[in-house]
């Protein structure tokens, strides 16, 4: 191996283009769609006639260029374009040019070239569904499902308050970024009276971190008096979640391409929210541009309830109150017929599916193989630490396809490909941004990750994306979001990560004190 791999190098190397990275994606580039994607862009030329417009178009502009090269390459484009040894050329925040072979000789203004031999680059992870807060909560209520963890839990984090929420967003937002997430989602439904600037306070932990970041301002309005889950002390008034909603997104939300923070409304779940908070949230995330997200479908008791309290099963109840639609994303949706999985698909409406979290309490297995096969856009979700205390987006890819080996459609049921277009490709469609990330392209926003797959947990397995997808957690050498470096030789460079580790369990000690009245 060259000594120099996964290293800054001050001039051109000829590094060993066919490890054992480069071996595995030959054989698979020989065979099948793959390599008939790498021959479409590959005849092209290793930069093609889309990239030397792009470079056209910067030319006379002062931009600082990062060239990787030597390493394989998973574009997770529409042909699923994988190169055994190739190069990804970064321009400012974009992705300028991706091809076979060595990086184009003479680039301007090149700060960075980087040997990636042993690695393999791809897409940036994209997180579809997480509650940050939850950090402070890990390990409670092992045994419980979903209704019994709840409401053992409820009680707990209507105290949370506002150095509490920012000391477990950093935590959540550590553990995701050091294993490879470049955008990252939060679905916040806890707002106690008094207890500060919540939403705030992840927006700063998500800046702190310098992740790309959705933030789904939640809601609860229906508590245990009228017949939802939670309790009376832990819910908000109709009117209060539909001002605070508007203020979130008139304040924060950023539509543009690039943007670093998007607001999403995010109303929690039919058990713990009124019919009319959900349908005026719709309208309000319509009359303002913005995306809706909730809960649906995620257990067998949440089919119960929506039967006994509004005569009919969850995706029917969404469809009645305007929650189906291609700006509309739930998580799980775990026990879903025929009928529903074809309403979501004629809809556009898009899943995140959280494997670990499903698995820990027990809810079930997703039916991801027929999701995709009706062409619903799927991604992955983490969900919250206190119900997947990996916190890690990462192991999903690799649980996301054994967990739904279980199921009907067994050996069939995912490939290592798909996997990763669910954590990458998957995850930018489902948070309606698949045209700016999610895929290696030139044009796109540079958020990449380059993964150290020649250790002793991943050496011997040619084939770089089974490598990443089915063994031990990979190594990132690099994640750059936007082109800024956010995690090198696995350290996060903005955050100290021990100084977070001390807050977080801080901050979860005296939760947990405030809970139990002391």
């Amino acid at each position: 191996m060259n000594r120099n791999a996964g290293r800054d190098i001050s001039q051109d190397t000829t590094g060993n283009a066919d490890g054992a990275a480069g071996r595995g994606v030959s054989r698979i580039a020989d065979d099948g769609a793959v390599g008939r994607g790498v021959s479409r862009i590959a005849d092209d030329g290793a930069v093609g006639r889309g990239v030397s417009r792009i470079a056209d178009r910067a030319a006379g502009r002062d931009v600082s260029r990062i060239v990787i090269e030597n390493c394989a390459v998973a574009t997770v484009d529409t042909h699923d374009t994988e190169y055994p040894s190739g190069h990804v050329v970064v321009a400012g925040d974009r992705i300028e040019s991706v091809g076979a072979g060595r990086a184009p000789r003479g680039l301007a203004g090149v700060v960075r070239r980087i040997d990636g031999t042993g690695h393999l680059v791809t897409p940036g992870l994209v997180n579809t569904h997480h509650h940050f807060y939850q950090w402070l909560t890990r390990g409670l209520a092992q045994d419980s499902n979903l209704f019994d963890w709840l409401v053992a839990l409820y009680p707990t984090w209507a105290r949370i308050d506002e150095p509490m929420v920012h000391a477990a967003a950093r935590g959540s937002l550590a553990m995701m970024v050091r294993g490879g997430v470049t955008t990252a989602m939060d679905h916040h439904y806890v707002f106690p009276r008094g207890s500060g600037d919540l939403l705030g306070a992840e927006i700063r932990a998500a800046r702190e971190l310098g992740a790309r970041f959705t933030a789904a301002r939640g809601s609860m309005d229906l508590g245990v008096s009228d017949g939802g889950l939670p309790p009376d002390f832990a819910v908000e008034s109709t009117e209060e979640a539909l001002a605070a909603t508007e203020e979130a997104i008139d304040t924060h939300h950023d539509p543009g391409f690039g943007a670093m923070l998007q607001i999403a409304v995010a109303p929690c779940s039919p058990f713990s929210v009124s019919t009319e908070l959900l349908r005026e949230a719709a309208a309000l995330a319509r009359r303002k541009g913005v995306r809706l997200h909730t809960h649906g479908s995620e257990t067998v008791e949440e089919e119960k309830f929506c039967q006994e309290r509004f005569g009919m099963g969850p995706t029917d109840y969404f469809a009645s109150t305007g929650w189906l639609g291609e700006d509309v994303w739930m998580a799980h949706c775990v026990h879903m017929s025929d009928t529903d999985v074809q309403a979501f698909a004629r809809t556009g409406t898009g899943v995140a599916h959280c494997p670990s979290s499903n698995a820990r309490l027990a809810a079930g297995i997703a039916r991801v193989p027929d999701l995709l096969a009706a062409g619903v856009p799927v991604g992955l979700g983490v969900d919250g630490t206190a119900s997947n205390e990996s916190g890690e987006l990462h192991t999903e890819l690799r649980n996301a396809l054994l967990v739904n080996r279980l199921g009907v459609h067994r050996e069939k049921a995912l490939t290592v490909r798909q996997a990763l277009r669910l954590g990458t490709h998957g995850g930018a469609r489902v948070l309606g941004r698949q045209d700016q990330i999610g895929s290696l392209e030139p044009g796109k926003l540079a958020d990449l990750v380059l993964w150290k797959l020649d250790g002793l947990g991943h050496s011997s397995i040619a084939d770089p994306v089974a490598a990443l997808v089915l063994g031990a957690p990979a190594p990132v050498t690099l994640s750059l979001v936007g082109g800024v470096p956010v995690v090198e030789s696995g350290r996060l460079l903005r955050v100290d990560e021990d100084e977070i580790a001390r807050e977080a369990r801080a901050e979860a000690r005296r939760l947990a004190r405030i809970a139990a009245g002391g």
